[in-house]
């Protein structure tokens, strides 16, 4: 065998990803709320990019305020408040009147004020509200210390997560006294609170409403499995009770609450801001992309100047300047095909999915990523990235744009029917059931080839999974 080396021309084909395709398709993916934090770290960090600010003229102000005094009639009096005051005046009914307990102006006025909670700017916690009451009751300093420490592992839920052994070995306090704190906290607002399980919660709230020894904490002792799966006979024929009775104590337990900590919980509701927004004017659709809030940039005019100048800069800090203005060119552009694009791919959805945006969900038609994608003629990736975790305003409703893409569900005759369609169906379907008798699965799957719908049992289980409805045994009402 003989090595030797070799010279020869080979024509190939590759994808370079430049830094400026790197960004667009960094953009392109992020949200609107990560967008602005991603221009908002670079507005820190590049000091060649700068956001437009819209300076109002002081000297046109003054002009104009300066000719509304001009335009005042001559005759025109000043109005002069009058300091002296009257010796003729009734103080003692003035006193009375202003003492007394009648409607005050500010009572009047007491709608239109803000209220005092949007001058808080932090909601109490469960732990802060549940040792304010422990204080009310003058504890010693080892109550204090074992209280501080069963409000400190309650979870969101209000649910005690560490045992007595464990605060005991914590505290260094008998078990006995981390008891007695643990019963006199279980009697806290909110009741149901540091209950160590689902029994414990709901048994301490039927003790405070004197339900104690009766059906409703048998059940709750015994039966929660019968309760849960609705098995009442069973609960009936355990306890050797009327079915009413044992409906009416069910019914009741209905009304406690699992979730004592609920009201204390600090998550913030995260609201979306669409991307864009599709409105109906007459009987055409307009889109528009949202740029609420997104800030005009535009390059620093005194690094442009001063390069293009040939102003005398060492190599380094030439060097600098020109990446940083090249970067912040980049982003700008990079926006702006952003936005170009989720509007491109809004008004591809438009038409496509236009039945749906008329006339409801019923006629949502199946699509995939390919269609768009050959439609505006850019890759399915692209279209992906544009689709996620981007929501569009609608006459219909709040959709993110991947809602709009369906698999296709087959029809005995017709054409194909999209997979959010049948899910809304069987919504329908489950909405006009009779409460006593919930229709099964494959009772559903039935009434749906009655409406040329094929479809099998474990597929309509899947979409009432998904739509987060209960099967028909849990949805049997008495």
């Amino acid at each position: 065998m003989v090595l030797e080396l070799r010279q020869q021309l080979k024509l190939t084909q590759q994808l370079i990803m430049t830094p400026q395709l790197q960004m667009a398709i960094k953009l392109l993916q992020l949200t609107r709320l990560e967008l602005l934090n991603a221009i908002n770290q670079e507005l820190e960090e590049n000091p060649t990019l700068e956001e437009e600010i819209h300076e109002i003229d002081v000297e046109e102000e003054l002009d104009k305020e300066t000719e509304e005094k001009a335009a005042d009639p001559p005759d025109a009096k000043e109005i002069t408040i009058e300091e002296k005051i009257r010796d003729d005046m009734d103080w003692s009914n003035y006193i009375d009147e202003y003492s007394s307990s009648g409607r005050t102006h500010s009572e009047t006025e007491k709608k239109e004020s803000p209220n005092f909670e949007s001058f808080v700017a932090r909601k109490e916690s469960l732990r802060e509200h549940l040792l304010w009451q422990l204080l009310m009751t003058s504890p010693t300093e080892d109550e204090e210390k074992i209280g501080s420490m069963i409000a400190g592992n309650l979870n969101k839920d209000g649910y005690l997560d560490a045992s007595v052994e464990d605060i005991v070995r914590m505290s260094g306090i008998d078990s006995e006294k981390v008891e007695e704190i643990l019963l006199l906290m279980q009697t806290f607002d909110p009741i149901g609170v540091c209950a160590r399980n689902l029994s414990e919660c709901l048994l301490i709230q039927a003790r405070h409403f004197d339900l104690d020894s009766t059906i409703v904490t048998q059940i709750i002792e015994e039966h929660l499995n019968h309760l849960e799966n609705k098995n009442y006979r069973a609960i009936a024929k355990s306890l050797k009770a009327n079915i009413e009775d044992i409906i009416s104590a069910i019914n009741v337990i209905k009304g406690l609450e699992p979730r004592p900590g609920r009201p204390f919980t600090d998550e913030e509701p995260q609201y979306i801001n669409p991307d864009v927004f599709v409105y109906k004017v007459e009987d055409d659709f307009i889109i528009w992309v949202n740029d609420d809030g997104m800030p005009r940039l535009h390059v620093n005019n005194f690094y442009k100047n001063a390069i293009r100048d040939g102003k005398r800069f060492s190599s380094e800090a030439k060097d600098y300047v020109q990446e940083k203005i090249r970067s912040a060119t980049w982003l700008i552009r990079s926006i702006h095909q952003r936005q170009k694009t989720i509007y491109r791919v809004m008004e591809s959805i438009l038409k496509f999915q236009w039945d749906f945006f008329e006339k409801g969900i019923s006629y949502l038609k199946p699509m995939v990523l390919r269609d768009v994608a050959e439609d505006i003629g850019m890759h399915e990736s692209t279209i992906s990235r544009v689709t996620t975790n981007k929501y569009a305003h609608t006459p219909r409703g709040i959709f993110e744009l991947k809602y709009f893409f369906n698999s296709s569900i087959h029809r005995f005759n017709g054409e194909a029917i999209a997979s959010a369609s049948v899910q809304d169906k069987i919504r329908q379907i489950i909405e006009s059931e009779d409460p006593k008798r919930p229709y099964s699965d494959d009772k559903i799957s039935q009434l749906l080839k009655e409406e040329n719908i094929s479809i099998a049992r474990r597929t309509v289980a899947k979409y009432r999974e998904i739509m987060r409805v209960l099967p028909s045994n849990k949805r049997k009402q008495f």
